[in-house]
């Protein structure tokens, strides 16, 4: 649905009250990565797997991050420095054909995908315990913090038996077992085919501790603007409502190379 655009807020010149302390997150350390996984084993359901055993084709049409887990460990002999050890867990959703022509068979598959990062996180031996009693937040070790998008799928491939690198998966987190119908062959046997799936993976990496920090107090954030109900303005006048409503010219336009709609498409939107 388009944007309503809101009401012009007033902008008046706030002045330096007092220095106030906050707890914040501070990032000791990051970094980006742009990883091919290559040739990703992929699990499936017992009824998956007899339709991939069926199957001369499997073409991968979405992969997403199911889950990451993601553990923390000091390195030895280089202070301030840790060890992030990462398991990502993948959900592939794959069209399988038992010849070309064939309507193809919708499947879903897991694979996982483990990878190590050191990063700078700063040396320190306090251990910060909340009201409520979370674990997770008693250790002396700073936090590391995973953003990722899913992944794109470049290739994907049946071959007729395990590959020599193959290795069961192991327990796996409860969300992803949530994630499939049946329950995955995590142990398979080299009875069958295997697909084999290649995924580009962008991730950012960062190391925190909980730090106290100063910073400039201006005034407390009060909304000025009024709530207003849209099912109580559209009752009332909704040709206001619809005039609130910025036209939607980028539905009307192609994109260009560049990713935008082409200066018509600009000149458009914002002639009113």
């Amino acid at each position: 649905m388009p944007e309503i655009r809101p009401e012009r807020a007033n902008n008046e010149t706030r002045c330096f009250k007092e220095a106030i302390c906050i707890g914040a997150e501070r990032i000791f350390d990051s970094c980006s990565d742009r990883d091919c996984l290559e040739d990703l084993q992929v699990f499936f359901t017992e009824a998956g797997q007899d339709i991939i055993d069926q199957s001369t084709l499997v073409k991968c049409k979405s992969a997403e991050v199911l889950d990451a887990y993601i553990s923390v460990e000091p390195v030895p002999f280089n202070r301030g420095y840790f060890a992030v050890d990462i398991t990502f867990y993948f959900r592939i959703h794959f069209s399988c054909y038992r010849t070309p022509a064939t309507t193809p068979v919708n499947v879903r598959g897991l694979c996982s995908h483990t990878k190590k990062v050191i990063l700078f996180g700063s040396e320190g031996s306090v251990r910060t315990f909340y009201s409520g009693g979370n674990e997770d937040f008693a250790s002396p070790y700073p936090t590391a913090c995973l953003k990722a998008v899913d992944p794109i799928t470049l290739n994907s491939r049946i071959v007729e038996s395990l590959p020599a690198y193959s290795e069961p998966l192991g327990p796996l987190p409860g969300c992803v077992l949530c994630a499939f119908d049946g329950e995955i062959i995590t142990h398979p046997q080299n009875t069958g085919r295997t697909v084999l799936a290649t995924l580009g993976l962008f991730t950012i990496l960062t190391l925190q501790r909980s730090v106290q920090v100063m910073i400039p107090m201006y005034d407390y954030v009060v909304p000025e603007k009024d709530c207003v109900s849209s099912a109580t303005l559209t009752a009332s006048d909704p040709c206001e409502m619809f005039k609130r409503i910025n036209f939607p010219a980028a539905e009307f336009f192609p994109e260009d190379l560049s990713g935008g709609c082409g200066p018509c498409a600009d000149s458009f939107g914002q002639a009113e």
